[in-house]
């Protein structure tokens, strides 16, 4: 159960996704022959649920792109479920204190760092998977291979960055900039000095701890900044809106050429 996205993260590359909104284990396909090496399957905002999403992720397991899964909550119940069916990573929203990390971390993670339910389910091939067969083996292959990487978004998780991104057991922080900006009282104001500011530490929170950053955004420039200033990993746009994006310059371009 390599998890190739930590794998060229850990090697010092950068992992590049996008948003899985649209649905369709044919849509998970075409992501995967595109190239990239993540997608981002939406539980939260999504109309996704478990058996979909299982199915999704073994569209992406059939074509090498990672699947991470932006869970509903921090419930045990959601966390659990989207790992037992093979999620590689797990991005967790609406955090707001160091407790509630901890609590993440004890569903998400088995003994010693956390305290997640044994079940030999899909991601362990029903207990069939080589790593599988002595369970010390396999609680340290799923703590190591499955990343914990809760969302900060709101003004909680932000001013107890330092300490939520040093706790064992989590992996990586994903910024999501909207809510984190709307917190801030600054919405969509990427610009502004004190929401720079807080990027710069949530960055810098990762880097010290030795922690994965990754961050939301809609543009390949933007993408490309972001990248270049440190960030692990960048989901650029959901899928959607790249579909129609795409439709709407052929469209452009084919009519601009007709006679008026």
């Amino acid at each position: 159960m390599k998890n190739r996205v930590k794998e060229i993260m850990a090697d010092g590359g950068k992992a590049l996704g996008t948003f899985f909104e649209i649905g369709g284990c044919s849509a998970v396909e075409c992501l995967g022959i595109s190239g990239l090496d993540f997608l981002i399957i939406d539980t939260e905002h999504g109309p996704f649920d478990v058996e979909s999403t299982m199915d999704f992720i073994r569209a992406a397991d059939l074509k090498g792109i990672t699947p991470f899964v932006r869970v509903k909550d921090i419930t045990r119940p959601s966390i659990l479920k989207m790992l037992d069916i093979g999620a590689k990573g797990l991005i967790i929203p609406c955090v707001n204190t160091v407790d509630e990390v901890r609590k993440i971390v004890e569903y998400g993670k088995y003994y010693p760092a956390g305290k997640r339910g044994f079940f030999y389910g899909r991601a362990a091939s029903y207990g069939y998977d080589d790593a599988a067969k002595n369970i010390d083996t396999w609680f340290e292959t799923s703590n190591r291979e499955t990343l914990l990487i809760p969302q900060c978004e709101t003004t909680g998780c932000l001013e107890n960055i330092e300490e939520i991104v040093n706790i064992e057991g989590v992996d990586g922080i994903f910024i999501g900039p909207y809510d984190l900006s709307i917190g801030m009282g600054r919405p969509a104001q990427f610009s502004d000095p004190e929401f720079l500011a807080a990027i710069d530490r949530i960055l810098k929170a990762c880097s010290d701890a030795g922690k994965f950053s990754f961050i939301y955004t809609v543009s390949t420039a933007s993408a490309k900044e972001y990248l270049s200033r440190g960030f692990s990993g960048v989901a650029v746009n959901t899928d959607v809106s790249v579909y129609i994006n795409a439709f709407r310059s052929i469209i452009r371009e084919v009519k601009s050429s007709l006679p008026l």
